[in-house]
């Protein structure tokens, strides 16, 4: 990989493309009934995307505890709403799994905060950060990534609202299922990515 150069794009350009949206169904699971047909549909696929949501906290050494985790496919997308399911440990069936490949970012993260409450032994991930640099791209969040690849933005409006509201609103779901969603378009994408045609190169002197 030529090394006399870097992928990367501004917050500006970011802020000038047009907007994604999530293309397929979003299923809202806050019951033990729903979170079972949700994993049964989920073991179908053999590629998913991951991600997950916590309530916002603003003092300096808090604990963060998820109160969402999203797991999509490309049509389709589950928000399971963990602070009020008494007991998730069908969700080991998806996350547990090493035959299931999941593409999450910054998946350290994800996993410390769900160590809080949670006993997942997690297997079959991808973390999108860890394949970019192979490929010269220096940004490391979900949302330049995207755009670098897709001339796409992906809105980051919801991202500090309340995860754990009684009902989650349309804007919230749509934020959750894209977030989860192109994490899996990011990894085909960059599987047929080449750096040198990118109109987001920046020479290093």
């Amino acid at each position: 990989m030529d090394n006399n150069y870097t992928i990367a794009i501004s917050k500006e350009d970011v802020a000038a493309l047009p907007k994604e949206e999530f293309p397929g169904t979003i299923k809202v699971v806050d019951s033990r009934v729903d979170m079972l047909k949700a994993v049964e549909i989920l073991k179908r696929y053999p590629i998913l995307g991951f991600d997950t949501e916590s309530r916002p906290i603003f003092r300096k050494g808090a604990e963060v505890h998820v109160s969402l985790i999203q797991i999509s496919a490309d049509d389709i997308c589950f928000l399971f709403r963990v602070r009020k399911l008494d007991d998730v440990t069908p969700l080991s069936q998806i996350i547990d799994n090493p035959k299931i490949t999941k593409i999450g970012l910054s998946l350290h993260d994800d996993f410390g905060s769900l160590a809080h409450s949670y006993k997942f032994n997690p297997a079959g991930f991808i973390d999108i950060q860890r394949l970019v640099p192979s490929y010269n791209i220096s940004n490391a969040s979900l949302q330049k990534i995207y755009a670098i690849l897709f001339d796409l933005r992906i809105s980051k409006s919801q991202q500090l609202s309340n995860w754990d509201t009684p009902q989650l609103t349309e804007a919230q779901q749509k934020y959750a299922a894209l977030d989860a969603w192109a994490c899996i378009q990011i990894y085909r994408k960059l599987k047929g990515f080449d750096p040198e045609t990118s109109k987001y190169k920046i020479p290093i002197e």
